[in-house]
C-alpha cells in the first residue's frame, strides 16, 4: 500500500460526516464528499483514457474542488503537475512542451485557453475548473461513485512534479514520489503534534510544497478539518483565527498580524501553534510576536526538492533565527566545496539525505546527477551552520535564490528577459530586505547611451512576460555594474548598496 492516498484513507475519521473543508463563505465539505468528488474526478479521467503515470497539468484557482483534483491524481496513480495561476503564456508554453501532459485542467481565463496554447497538442485532453468549483471537469455528474479503486503504486513512483526555477533561467521539474510525500507527511505530523481536534487555517497557495503538501497532509493524516481561504487577506485571518488551532504561513502573515489591531487574546483563544516557512523569519518579528501573543512561532526549513527538512521542536525551546533540527530519518550536514564534512559551528554548504529527497529533475538526468554527491546527499544550494545541539541556521543561498513573499525567484530568468530588450546592455537582479515580503526583487540595469530610462514602462513590459511576484519592485539605471577580476557581477556589493531601499 505505497500510494499516498492509501495512507490518507487509513486515517479518515470513522464518521465520514466529519468536516473536512469549510470555505470563507461557509460552504462545507465532509469526508464523504472528499470520497465522492475525488472518485468522480478519477472516473472522468479514466473515461477520458487517463491512467497511472500519465501527467496532469492543472492551473486553477484555489478551491475545495482544486484540492479534490489533486487528490484524484494521487488516487489514480497519475502525476499531478500544479502550476501557478500567475504564469504568462510564454511561461506556460514551456511547461506544456516539457511535460507533454495527457490532460490539462485550467481556469477558463487561463492563457492556455485564451491564447490556444494546446493547438499543437492534439492528444491532450482539456477540461476547465473555475474559482467556484464549476467547469467541464464536473460536467458528467453520473461519474460520482464511492467505490473507485485506489491505484497500486510503488513508493518510487512519481506522485507530483513541481517546477522550480534554475540559475540558467529554465525551470526544472522536481519529481516527487509517493514515498517522499508519505514519509515526510508522517514526520511532520508527529513532530508538530497534529491530532483529530486540530483545525487548520489554510491561507496558502496550493501550487507549491507549503500549501499543497505540508498543510494538506497534516490535516488528512489527522482526519480533521481546515478552513480554506482562497487567498491571503489579513482581515479574514483575524476573523477565522478564533475558530482554529493551527496557522501555517510565510513571514508576511506574521508581520501583518502584528500590525493588525485585532490580534488579541480573544482572537488567539484556541490557537496552539503558529508555523512559519518558505522564507526566513526575522528574529525581530519572532520576538515581537512572542512579546505580544506569548506564542513563539515555530520556524522550519524545506524546499521543493526535499519537502520539509528541519523544524524547531514542538515542546522544547524554539530558537529564533534557526530552523531547528533535522526531522526524523533525515540527515543534514555542512560541507566545504569539495563535499568534505565541516566541524560543528563551521559555515558551509547544506546537504541533506533521507526518504524525503526527490527522485531527480524531469527529463534532466545530467542536472539530477550534478545535484547529488557521490554518497547520495542532495546539495540544497543553501549555506549555513549547525550548532552542538543540531540546530540549523541558514545564512545565505549559494544559488542566488530570492524568496519574496514565500515565492522562489531566480535572478537569471529575469535577467535573461531584461537583457534581450532593445536598448539594454546588461542587468543584475538581486533581493534585498523588505519589511513585508522578506526580500524585495530589485533590478539594476545598464542601458545603451542616450537611451531613455523609464522605470514604469520597463515594469509594464516585464509584467507581460513574468508572473507578478517576479517583476522587480524597483529598477535602477546605472552607468556600469561592479565586476570582479573573473568578470562576474559582484552582487554582494549591489545588495549592500541597495539594502535600505525598502526601509520604512
Amino acid at each position: 500500500m505505497s500510494n499516498l492516498f492509501h495512507l490518507f484513507e487509513e486515517r479518515f475519521p470513522k464518521d465520514l460526516t466529519h468536516p473536512f473543508i469549510e470555505t470563507k463563505d461557509g460552504k462545507q465539505y465532509d469526508y464523504q464528499d472528499l470520497i465522492n468528488l475525488t472518485s468522480s474526478i478519477v472516473s472522468t479521467m479514466s473515461n477520458a483514457g487517463i491512467s497511472k503515470n500519465d501527467r496532469i497539468i492543472f492551473q486553477v484557482k484555489k478551491s475545495p474542488e482544486a484540492i479534490f483534483l489533486y487528490l484524484a491524481c494521487i488516487k489514480l496513480g497519475a502525476i499531478a503537475v500544479p502550476l501557478n495561476n500567475a504564469y504568462t503564456a510564454s511561461e506556460l508554453s514551456y511547461f506544456l512542451d516539457d511535460i507533454e501532459p495527457g490532460m490539462v485542467v485550467c481556469d477558463p481565463a487561463s492563457p492556455i485557453i485564451k491564447e490556444n496554447l494546446l493547438q499543437t497538442s492534439g492528444n491532450t485532453i482539456l477540461l476547465t475548473l473555475d474559482a467556484h468549483g464549476k467547469g467541464t471537469l464536473f460536467s458528467n455528474t453520473n461519474n460520482i461513485s464511492r467505490f473507485v479503486q485506489t491505484a497500486d503504486v510503488v513508493g518510487d513512483d512519481i506522485a507530483c512534479i513541481l517546477y522550480t526555477s534554475g540559475t540558467t533561467g529554465k525551470p526544472k521539474g522536481a519529481m516527487i514520489t509517493h514515498e517522499n510525500l508519505s514519509s515526510n507527511a508522517l514526520a511532520i505530523h508527529q513532530s508538530w503534534g497534529f491530532n483529530g481536534n486540530d483545525i487548520l487555517l489554510h491561507a496558502l497557495p496550493i501550487f507549491h510544497v507549503h500549501g499543497l503538501f505540508v498543510a494538506l497532509n497534516c490535516v488528512l493524516l489527522s482526519g480533521t478539518a481546515m478552513i480554506l481561504l482562497a487567498e491571503f487577506n489579513i482581515d479574514d485571518i483575524i476573523k477565522f483565527l478564533p475558530r482554529v488551532t493551527v496557522l501555517m504561513g510565510v513571514p508576511t502573515f506574521y508581520t501583518r498580524l502584528l500590525a493588525h489591531p485585532g490580534l488579541d487574546n480573544k482572537t488567539l483563544k484556541n490557537i496552539r501553534l503558529f508555523i512559519s516557512g518558505s522564507a526566513p523569519l526575522l528574529s525581530e518579528v519572532s520576538d515581537d510576536f512572542f512579546t505580544k501573543t506569548r506564542h513563539r512561532i515555530l520556524e522550519r526549513y524545506g524546499m521543493t526538492e526535499t519537502i520539509m527538512i528541519a523544524s524547531n521542536p514542538l515542546n522544547e525551546e524554539r530558537i529564533p533565527g534557526t530552523v531547528g533540527q533535522a526531522l526524523p530519518n533525515i540527515s543534514v550536514r555542512i560541507t566545504a566545496e569539495d563535499d568534505k564534512i565541516l566541524e560543528i559551528g563551521s559555515t558551509g554548504n547544506i546537504q541533506v539525505s533521507g526518504p524525503n529527497v526527490f527522485k531527480g529533475y524531469w527529463r534532466n538526468p545530467e542536472k539530477s546527477q550534478k545535484e547529488f554527491t557521490k554518497d547520495g546527499f542532495f546539495k540544497t544550494g543553501d549555506v549555513g551552520f549547525l550548532d552542538a545541539n543540531g540546530y540549523l541556521t541558514i545564512v545565505g543561498r549559494s544559488k542566488d535564490l530570492i524568496i519574496s513573499g514565500g515565492y522562489n525567484v531566480y535572478p537569471k530568468e529575469i535577467e535573461n528577459i531584461i537583457n534581450a530588450l532593445d536598448g539594454m546592455n546588461e542587468s543584475a537582479v538581486i533581493g534585498v530586505p523588505h519589511p513585508d515580503f522578506g526580500e524585495g526583487v530589485i533590478a539594476v540595469i545598464v542601458k545603451e547611451k542616450n537611451d531613455k530610462f523609464d522605470e514604469s514602462d520597463l515594469k509594464n513590459i516585464l509584467k507581460k512576460e513574468l508572473a507578478t511576484y517576479k517583476v522587480p519592485k524597483r529598477i535602477f539605471n546605472v552607468s556600469e555594474l561592479p565586476f570582479n577580476v573573473m568578470g562576474k557581477v559582484q552582487k554582494n556589493s549591489l545588495r549592500e548598496k541597495y539594502r535600505h531601499v525598502f526601509d520604512k
